[in-house]
């Protein structure tokens, strides 16, 4: 009594929600959430697997008992993600012949190859064509697939991965050390398939691809899998997808008499022509196929605003990993994907409790739909999915807002929005940093093309406003180079690996931190009156 007519006398009347505290983001729930994700008992979240929906049903009873309403089928939290999935035999051979010499190739340690015709048998014997970076842009005036269709239809194409290097005249072409979509991997693979190609195969380096040959190996060793399609789908496809080593990609040119570092200078020029290997390659490709109906999960706090919460602010963490796959020198062939993304999920459950936690009076005007795809690893198929078959109307969507991986090191000064400066997000996302004292960081590796990488990147290709929130490289109490040297030994050693596992000893200041930034950007777009996209 004498405390609250302290208060009275010292701040006049307040309402009764004032004098109650803040919700805070809960590190133990975090941690708790993270411990079951990545548990052996999930088998590392494969997509289409037990574990795999062992995971959806834990978050849709997560967001159940936080009391939010299921967006999916027929009011459940689920939308059903229609997959076709196919596991090559490791034991398939590439063979490559020419001038009466013959390679031969093994699956993993030279190539590895999955299908996208889903059939469990598919060949390929089919002339080899040099096609250097396998991009046509008219809006960069290139294009390497100059010369007649038939150049190219039935056969199988050779693609360097990664945009061509900017010059000194032309510092900024296809965005400079930035790497572009037409550079990505799915891009290539979808180009080789408008041409009529049979097959492709990308020629990877460390260096080019922003990650090494174990991470390819790892992702591409096991079960693939593709948007189902119907007969009737008119879409291309490629018979034969590839990747190669940088080593075995020499092997094949020197067959072909031609040297590979010569061939990378030619492609880098606009005066690049596509160049016949005289080379034959074959390969039996046989595999496992499987169709399942994946999850995604979808929950919904509705807003307070009678109006506005008929839009919606999408909060988005892929749920899947790699499942059970090679293992490592250990023995370990459990995928746990920890990091990635069990600490992006977890991170996104604690804001949908954060939310709901808030006094009625300050929740989010408009409502908020908490999305976890599926499928992520392989190819955004699950938020792909979502942004063909929306669960809320796109033009009703402000913006999404996604995490794949939390900041397990500590705090940083600084924080990266990837994509933010790409639509309205930047202004709202500079005003929370100038609030919080944070620092904005470009991305520090635009090489990798980051921003293709996550599901926050099938909203933008559709117009939504999105971005992926990451952890910056300024470590507070840390060397100036300890982050980056930080990322590169996950990268190396860890990124798709079965040592993605929960650590206890975590410092997750810095994943509160980034929980703290969302949850202040997410109230902002929540209650603006009006926001322009």
């Amino acid at each position: 009594m004498i405390k609250s007519l302290l208060v009275f006398l010292l701040l006049g009347p307040v309402s009764a929600f004032a004098l109650t505290p803040s919700p805070q983001i809960r590190e133990a729930a975090i941690r708790a959430h993270i411990k079951f994700l990545a548990d052996d008992l999930l088998e590392g979240r494969g997509t289409g697997s037990r574990g795999g929906e062992i995971a959806a049903r834990y978050i849709a009873s997560q967001l159940s008992a936080l009391g939010l309403t299921g967006a999916g089928h027929e009011g459940s939290f689920f939308q059903p993600v229609s997959l076709v999935g196919v596991k090559a035999d490791p034991k398939t051979l590439l063979k490559v012949s020419g001038g009466g010499h013959r390679e031969t190739f093994h699956f993993g340690e030279d190539f590895v190859a999955f299908t996208g015709a889903q059939r469990a048998e598919v060949s390929a014997d089919a002339d080899l064509v040099f096609v250097g970076y396998g991009i046509d842009s008219p809006a960069e005036k290139w294009n390497d697939y100059s010369g007649p269709a038939s150049d190219y239809q039935g056969k199988i194409l050779v693609i360097l991965v990664n945009d061509p290097p900017p010059t000194s005249d032309e510092p900024n072409r296809f965005g400079g050390k930035a790497l572009t979509y037409q550079g990505r991997w799915t891009y290539k693979f979808e180009e080789a398939a408008r041409r009529g190609a049979v097959g492709a195969i990308l020629l990877h380096t460390d260096e080019s691809a922003g990650y090494p040959w174990s991470v390819v190996r790892t992702s591409n060793g096991s079960w693939r899998f593709d948007l189902a399609r119907s007969e009737s789908d008119p879409s291309p496809s490629l018979a034969v997808r590839a990747w190669m080593t940088d080593a075995a990609a020499r092997k094949v040119m020197k067959l072909a008499g031609q040297d590979l570092a010569e061939l990378r200078h030619q492609a880098a020029s606009r005066n690049f022509k596509p160049i016949a290997l005289k080379l034959k390659a074959e390969i039996d490709l046989k595999s496992e196929l499987t169709r399942v109906e994946a999850s995604n999960v979808a929950g919904i706090l509705e807003g307070t605003d009678k109006n506005l919460k008929k839009k919606y602010l999408v909060l988005s963490a892929h749920s899947d990993h790699l499942g059970i796959g090679e293992p490592d020198k250990t023995g370990d062939r459990i995928y746990n994907g920890a990091v990635d993304n069990a600490s992006g999920t977890a991170g996104i459950l604690e804001l949908a409790a954060y939310f709901t936690s808030l006094p009625k009076a300050r929740r989010p005007r408009r409502s908020l739909l908490f999305l976890f795809p599926t499928a992520e690893e392989q190819g955004l198929l699950g938020s792909e999915w979502y942004v063909s078959h929306p669960l809320v109307p796109l033009t009703d969507t402000v913006a999404d807002l996604n995490l794949d991986g939390l900041n397990t090191l500590g705090l940083t000064r600084d924080l990266i929005p990837l994509g933010a400066e790409r639509s309205l997000l930047k202004s709202w996302v500079e005003e929370v940093a100038r609030d919080q004292k944070i620092t904005l960081s470009p991305e520090p590796r635009p090489e990798q093309g980051t921003f293709f990488r996550s599901d926050h990147f099938p909203f933008a290709k559709a117009g939504v406003p999105a971005l992926s929130l990451e952890s910056g490289d300024d470590y507070v109490g840390r060397a100036k180079n300890w982050g980056a040297e930080q990322f590169r030994l996950f990268n190396e050693q860890h990124y798709h690996q079965p040592s993605d596992e929960y650590q206890a000893n975590w410092d997750l200041k810095g994943a509160i931190q980034e929980e703290n930034f969302l949850a202040s950007l997410a109230l902002r777009l929540a209650n603006t009156e009006k926001l322009q996209k």
